[in-house]
């Protein structure tokens, strides 16, 4: 690639493009107070990775250019190349830069260095092996740190035990799925705890907006703040020090109930184009990856579109709203993406929320088949009507639904499908699927395929009777509610012969393994994939919300939270392998192997592990031959730890998926385990 093509590159991700070796800086000395992010890497490739630090004016000390240096070794006697880069307010004091010329799956050091000689603290980055190595991809995928409610404890772990394992076994990246921030901010004087979890004042937004008891940022300065205040923490900032992370944005980068450029804190949608153009340019800011800006004129920023918050009033097929300022600010970033990691490894990733038509759970077409008396449960045989449209059964879409002994109108009878990819992205990620040649297909989906479901028309008599056939899905707005694109993205899949397809997962705050199907019992369950879920670094998960807010006389409590004399259990992670009279038999026995004999052998065929109460991380170990892929689980991070390793393990779990045929099912087998896993049988 020559020089010319490289500017172009670096500038199309904002980025300055570094140059050739030169003498180390020579009256540089650490300064971190003035680097009070931090320094970072993202995205790296066999030849390049993007740089990233942040120096704003501190203690009257300003500064208009930083010197960025990377070198072969951290005392940087060897030095390979270096860049000179101009910091503003334009970009929030911000710096990136595009270290090029390297060489592939190489440990690099850099540092950075403003006119004054005061410098960042020094970063350690990878590069990407070159496409030819056969050596196992190794990195980690994790989700959802909520830094005002909980402790990012498991980086801390996983520095730890990469630095002890032999260079050919260390990590090469972390892939981060998304909720990297929690835009919905309690402050203390409006909610002191959440649960058991002492709510932390860690930012205050200077033009946001409450509802009911939080807030929310409404300008690129209030994203900003979010985004400063959570780089502040220690174990965040030193596992970006550490590794290159490949990111994705989930929901709460731009908003908890938001799709396209919508918002809705459950009074109904509300137009926020200004607003997720405000996400789009801090995420851009403060995130080194290579998502390409819309905008390329310039050189090293984002230019935000001019929008205004406008109704939308006309959807594309895939359910895309037509609004200008909609379609300029959801193509303003363009973060669906691939990577290459040697020879074993192709990951894409795709952006969930941008492009998706608004939810089912969130839509009034839905709210006549909300079972209240089933906490997060929906009845999936409605899901599946209401969200094929017009093409359910065949396209014999009924023109009424019964559900809790009445009619409802089919408002979706003559609708399309709803998508969550969009029609272009998708067709991209199709392409990609078919042309790999990697042995794995690694799809990083910041939202999970794999149903959580429920047989609530199994519970015995004197206990709410579920008011409908079939299963319960545990829903909110995941691939569980987008059902007929996750069945035509499954049939492509096995159409075209793909083997290696695994997704990779996030947003549950669950760790889950289980095998990716199109249909389960009572129809024909034929998997053609794998998922792995990651649980939360720190956000709170669904058998800690139940834990607190299912009240202990709720006659379906023992269903999803097992309260045993040592303390509450989540039961769920019972129920959802074997079913709810399994469940009910766990919390009247006491006894595991008693209430096995209950099992529903129907309910949940495609799971292989599921623990609705875990925190940590996941690895994955890629060859040829092989996907090892393990589950690195702490106990609920609520307080800071000080330990090296920052503190004890819950457990640890390793499945594996041997590569197979075109044709064939795929397999998961759990191969070690340490610690004691919690209701998980």
């Amino acid at each position: 690639m020559s020089r010319r093509e490289w500017l172009a590159l670096a500038s199309s991700y904002g980025a300055v493009l570094s140059s050739r070796a030169a003498r180390a800086t020579a009256n540089w000395q650490e300064r971190r107070a003035f680097f009070p992010q931090g320094v970072a890497s993202g995205d790296p490739h066999s030849g390049s990775v993007i740089l990233w630090t942040r120096r704003p004016p501190v203690d009257g000390s300003e500064t208009k250019s930083l010197r960025m240096e990377l070198a072969e070794d951290a005392a940087f006697t060897r030095i390979q190349t270096h860049a000179e880069a101009q910091v503003s307010a334009a970009a929030d004091y911000t710096c990136r830069v595009l270290a090029a010329g390297l060489a592939p799956g190489r440990q690099y050091f850099y540092r950075f260095t403003d006119e004054h000689g005061f410098g960042s603290r020094i970063g350690r980055t990878v590069t990407a092996p070159a496409e030819d190595d056969g050596r196992p991809a190794r990195f980690a995928f994790v989700s959802c740190q909520n830094v005002q409610q909980g402790a990012s404890l498991a980086y801390r772990r996983m520095i730890f035990e990469d630095k002890k394992a032999p260079r050919s076994e260390q990590l090469g990246f972390v892939l981060h799925l998304g909720d990297f921030v929690y835009e919905v901010m309690w402050y203390p004087e409006d909610r002191a705890r959440y649960y058991a979890r002492q709510v932390r004042d860690i930012v205050r937004y200077a033009h946001g907006e409450k509802h009911r008891d939080f807030h929310v940022p409404t300008t690129v300065d209030d994203y900003r703040a979010l985004y400063r205040a959570y780089l502040t923490d220690a174990d965040l900032q030193d596992a970006r020090a550490y590794l290159p992370f490949v990111y994705m944005w989930d929901n709460h980068e731009f908003s908890w109930k938001g799709w396209q450029s919508q918002q809705d804190f459950g009074e109904g949608v509300v137009p926020a184009q200004t607003r997720k153009v405000a996400a789009c340019q801090a995420w851009f800011e403060y995130q080194p990856s290579r998502a390409v800006r819309a905008d390329l004129s310039a050189a090293d920023a984002y230019r935000p579109p001019k929008v205004a918050d406008k109704a939308i009033g006309a959807f594309d097929a895939s359910g895309i709203g037509q609004e200008a300022g909609n379609l300029a600010a959801i193509r303003s970033l363009k973060l669906y993406r691939t990577l290459r990691w040697g020879k074993n490894v192709d990951l894409m990733l795709t952006d969930n929320r941008s492009f998706r038509a608004q939810p089912l759970v969130d839509r009034k077409d839905f709210a006549p088949f909300h079972a209240t008396e089933f906490p997060q449960s929906s009845p999936a045989e409605v899901i599946e009507i209401l969200d094929a449209g017009k093409t359910y059964n065949g396209g014999n879409a009924p023109a009424t639904i019964e559900f809790g002994g009445a009619e409802h109108v089919n408002s979706r009878r003559d609708a399309e499908p709803l998508s969550m990819l969009g029609a272009e992205q998708k067709a991209w990620f199709f392409e990609k699927l078919r042309g790999s040649r990697a042995p794995w297909k690694l799809w990083g989906n910041s939202v999970a395929m794999l149903d959580w479901r429920l047989d609530f028309a199994q519970l015995p008599e004197g206990l709410p009777r579920w008011p409908a056939e079939g299963y319960a899905i545990l829903i909110d707005d995941d691939w569980s509610g987008y059902r007929a694109e996750r069945a035509e993205i499954l049939g492509f899949v096995e159409r075209y012969g793909i083997a290696g397809f695994a997704t990779l997962a996030g947003d549950r705050h669950a760790f889950t393994a289980g095998m990716t199907s199109a249909a389960l019992p009572p129809k024909e369950f034929r998997p053609v994939g794998v998922e792995f879920i990651t649980g939360s670094i720190s956000a709170p998960g669904l058998a800690e919300a139940l834990e607190y807010s299912l009240p202990h006389e709720h006659k379906l409590r023992p269903v999803f939270v097992y309260d045993a004399k040592s303390g509450a259990q989540p039961a769920m992670n019972f129920s959802l392998m074997h079913g709810v009279r399994a469940g009910l038999a766990l919390s009247k026995t006491g006894d595991v192997k008693t209430a096995l004999a209950e099992s529903n052998a129907e309910v949940a065929p495609h799971l292989s592990f599921v623990d609705l109460g875990g925190h940590g991380y996941a690895t994955v170990r890629a060859s040829a031959a092989r996907l090892d892929v393990e589950f690195v689980c702490v106990p609920r991070p609520i307080e800071n730890n000080e330990s090296e390793d920052g503190g004890p393990l819950a457990y640890r779990v390793t499945h594996r998926v041997e590569m197979w045929k075109a044709g064939a099912r795929p397999r998961i087998e759990r191969v070690a385990q340490e610690g004691e896993l919690p209701l998980v049988v």
